[in-house]
């Protein structure tokens, strides 16, 4: 969320947001409303000092008078209780829509529509050439009797997978290896809860939009979560910090679960765009400081590439273009592995800094040495997420008889 201060005095920077990253939001009607909230207090605020000065005025007054002046507190009073509702719904209103205004991306993000208009930053590493048919990871899978399929879509429906024998033992290992990396780099390493209250949706931005992408406890009224980074995100909510404990490093493992709303018919029957999966996230939480958040911004990229290079799998990083990184980022990189059965890459990772848009939404404060309050910096970034990279991982490092050779550093962890 940005401060309704900088959208009044840069009307034209946020304009540009919305329209880059592809917002629905009137900004005229947002503005428009912010102005009747600003004159509607100062309304109720004459109309309050009216009151209260007829009210000093009443035991003052002569006899005559008095009946008059109570006469007109009354009217006055009434009119405060009509526009104070009148100003709960402006305001309202005004939230609702400040929730929906995107954060300003950073100068030098690619401007497009969808991943097709990403840049490609680099690449590390050749795919592999085979003098053998490839098998695609769900023959694999099949062949080496390392997953349920058909019997789990019965019991749980589709997009429904069980993993058995030798796979989970290596789904365990990978987020083993991701865990004890993020340790040694500092991150205070952690399991989360998979499910959360509204309240931490919005505050990462999940919320309002995204509904359709969540399950819902209505019993309980929460929600599962699709990444630790609702939870982490909410830990010190309404806290202010000191910048001595600042930065927090988190690195947040736990369930996570997608509806997959809208992808009917995509990546159906394997394990690449199922309703539940594992995760650990990156989280940092800094100093309000562009600099400081570029450096941690680099430091997640580089232990999530460490992670990828130590399963030996090809791939590229990407500057997600405006249209692709969603709207609270500021910057936002993807790491693509390859996937030789598709012939191409595939989101693995993905890396994200939010500036304060979060923090905002979130009450995430720390105060300076000289006493003053800010706004943290947030960021997240993937460090393994399975089953997904299973798939080139298994695609990978398969042998001609089916059997897959796993990576040494993976092999330390079994």
């Amino acid at each position: 969320m940005l401060d309704i201060k900088y959208i009044r005095n840069n009307k034209g920077i946020v304009a540009k947001a919305i329209k880059d990253k592809a917002c629905e939001l009137n900004l005229d009607q947002l503005l428009d409303i912010d102005t009747q909230v600003s004159q509607t207090k100062t309304d109720l605020q004459k109309l309050q000092t009216l009151k209260n000065t007829i009210a000093k005025d009443v035991p003052r007054s002569e006899k005559a008078k008095r009946a008059e002046l109570i006469e007109k507190g009354k009217k006055v009073g009434g009119q405060i209780k009509e526009m104070e509702p009148r100003l709960r719904r402006l305001e309202e209103k005004l939230q609702l829509m400040l929730y929906l205004v995107p954060n300003i991306p950073m100068a030098t993000a690619p401007i497009g529509t969808c991943e097709d208009d990403n840049e490609v930053i680099r690449i590390v590493g050749l795919p592999p050439e085979f003098n053998f048919d490839l098998k695609n990871h769900r023959e694999i899978v099949e062949q080496n009797q390392w997953a349920e399929f058909e019997r789990a879509v019965k019991v749980s429906g589709e997009r429904a997978y069980t993993l058995k024998g030798e796979l989970l033992l290596v789904e365990m290992a990978l987020h083993n290896l991701a865990l004890k990396k993020l340790a040694k780099r500092n991150f205070q390493i952690m399991s989360v809860v998979s499910f959360a209250r509204d309240d931490a949706f919005l505050g990462t931005g999940h919320f309002p939009k995204g509904k359709d992408q969540v399950y819902h406890l209505e019993k309980e009224n929460q929600y599962l979560i699709g990444t630790s980074e609702i939870v982490t995100n909410s830990f010190h909510s309404g806290e202010i910090l000191k910048e001595s404990e600042l930065p927090i490093f988190y690195g947040a493992y736990g369930p996570c679960f997608r509806s997959e709303a809208g992808s009917s018919g995509r990546d159906v029957g394997g394990l690449m765009r199922v309703h539940q999966f594992n995760k650990t996230e990156q989280y940092i939480l800094c100093k309000n400081d562009p600099a400081e958040s570029e450096k941690w911004h680099q430091l997640m990229l580089e232990i999530a590439e460490e992670l990828v290079c130590e399963l030996e799998i090809p791939y590229r990083v990407v500057e997600c273009c405006t249209g692709d990184m969603g709207v609270g980022k500021f910057r936002m990189n993807d790491i693509e592995v390859w996937v030789p059965s598709e012939n191409r890459y595939r989101e693995s990772h993905s890396g994200s800094t939010l500036h304060d848009w979060q923090a905002r939404r979130s009450g995430l404060r720390y105060r300076d040495g000289n006493g003053e309050v800010h706004f943290c910096h947030t960021l997240n970034c993937t460090a393994i997420a399975t089953p997904r990279i299973l798939i080139p991982l298994m695609e990978n490092h398969q042998r001609k008889d089916g059997s897959v050779c796993w990576p040494k550093k993976l092999k330390e962890m079994l």
